[in-house]
């Protein structure tokens, strides 16, 4: 049977387009169930008692984390599937403190000694350096790498521009040798010497580490520069930890409000990942709850740092220790957050509800104070609370429980006259009746009654 030329173009297109169809949904991996919403828990395998030090990502799917113990071997690990699955890849007798991947196949670590992989981190071949050790680095290219050696004697700050064929000693200090190292590029870069609780002796290059300049006492943690001028630091680890932000290079820092003490907030931020000049995530921070329940705390901003809210993963969440160490996102939707041996992961930017410290709704100055009734109420997880001021003053809103102890302070801070809201969570309070008050400059003003219900 012959079949005209008219109906074999239709059943060709017909094919040609189920085809395509196919290979659309092929090529875009879609699944029947679609990716789960805000975090989601992750764990490592069996790493004998060793923590995460490091962890980088080149894409979604592929990323490297290296676990050292400082008396044991150390771990380099690697997931070709977002984290979901981590594979031991290579072990060694000595630390392994930083990984940096420049590609999907060449990678350096260091701790004890300096490593590259060229096999994406099947195998690393030790690159001899004039240092006892290389405690820190930062690799610019497959040439251009710089070493740090806080040891007194022969440390200091060394640069190879042909792959460690040949190092040059840049700068010595002895018992002030630097142990943290950021470059922005190739000229301008920053080295500090953090002896904990001190982060000191900040300096500076803009000629590569030829010359290092100091330009304040107040050292980093973690870094990060958008361009030559723009960029952030943390000091991390202690109760007076808090970002930085500086618009000139880094010759003057502006500190950032946190507002800790909103939710008991306790420490800071002790590391930080840029989506870009405005979005940033922070972790190091934890709250403690009256029952003693612990939750680690995520810190976000959408201004550049200007303000900054907190989001609490949820609590059905293991987490087994105070806050979280590391913070890696790759776009504003996928990021990791880990510590010790688990961690948690996002492909949709987190979750939705962020709790910052207060709202501002009108300037307009009211004729007096007043504290409202919260909303929703009842609740659960979080309420808002609020009042207003005719003037300014030093604010507190403190949440009692039905028999009258205080659970804790949601609130404490001078504002200035205005309406204003504030987030208040229910996370690690049991189901009952409690009470908040409004006190300005000491003196209640009012006291209201809320049900949270779980």
């Amino acid at each position: 049977m012959e079949i005209s030329e008219h109906r074999f173009t239709g059943l060709f297109k017909r094919a040609f387009i189920s085809l395509s169809i196919i290979i659309f949904f092929i090529s875009f991996n879609f699944k029947d169930t679609p990716p789960p919403f805000g975090w989601y828990q992750q764990f490592l395998p069996n790493l004998n008692g060793k923590s995460i030090s490091d962890i980088t990502f080149l894409d979604s799917l592929t990323g490297w984390s290296v676990a050292n113990q400082s008396s044991d071997s150390s771990y380099i690990l690697k997931t070709t599937n977002g984290g979901d699955d981590w594979q031991i890849i290579y072990r060694q007798l000595f630390a392994m403190t930083r990984i940096q991947f420049l590609n999907l196949n060449t990678g350096f670590v260091c701790g004890g000694y300096l490593y590259k992989t060229t096999n994406s981190g099947f195998n690393w071949n030790q690159i001899s350096t004039p240092a006892m050790s290389a405690i820190n680095m930062h690799v610019l290219n497959n040439d251009t790498i710089w070493i740090i050696d806080d040891n007194s004697l022969v440390g200091g700050v060394f640069l190879t521009t042909n792959g460690g064929l040949n190092w040059t000693q840049q700068y010595s200090a002895g018992s002030d040798n630097p142990n943290k190292i950021y470059m922005v590029n190739a000229r301008i870069g920053f080295i500090s010497k953090i002896t904990y609780p001190l982060f000191n002796n900040l300096r500076k290059t803009t000629n590569g580490g030829i010359n290092w300049s100091s330009v304040n006492n107040d050292g980093f943690r973690c870094m990060h520069f958008i361009d030559s001028l723009i960029g952030w630091k943390c000091t991390g680890g202690d109760i007076d930890s808090t970002m930085k932000k500086t618009t000139d290079g880094g010759l003057t820092w502006v500190k950032q409000n946190l507002n800790k003490g909103i939710y008991n907030i306790s420490q800071g931020i002790s590391n930080f990942s840029n989506v870009n000049k405005d979005t940033i995530w922070g972790v190091g921070s934890y709250i403690l709850y009256p029952n003693n329940q612990i939750s680690p705390v995520l810190w976000r901003t959408t201004n550049g740092g200007n303000n900054w809210a907190i989001q609490i993963p949820d609590t059905s969440i293991v987490h087994l220790f105070a806050s979280y160490n590391f913070v890696f996102f790759i776009n504003k939707s996928i990021g990791w957050v880990y510590y010790f041996d688990r961690g948690i992961h996002t492909v949709t930017g987190g979750d939705t509800t962020f709790l910052s410290s207060i709202h501002q709704i009108s300037n307009e100055t009211p004729k007096g104070y007043k504290l409202f009734q919260n909303y929703p109420n009842p609740f659960n997880p979080r309420t808002v609370i609020g009042f207003e001021l005719k003037k300014a003053g030093d604010v507190k809103i403190k949440v009692y429980s039905i028999t009258g102890c205080e659970v804790f302070t949601l609130v404490n801070q001078r504002q200035t006259a205005g309406v204003y809201e504030v987030d208040m969570p229910g996370i690690g309070l049991s189901s009952g009746v409690y009470f908040y008050s409004l006190l300005v400059d000491n003196k209640r003003v009012d006291s209201k009654s809320m049900v949270l219900i779980k």
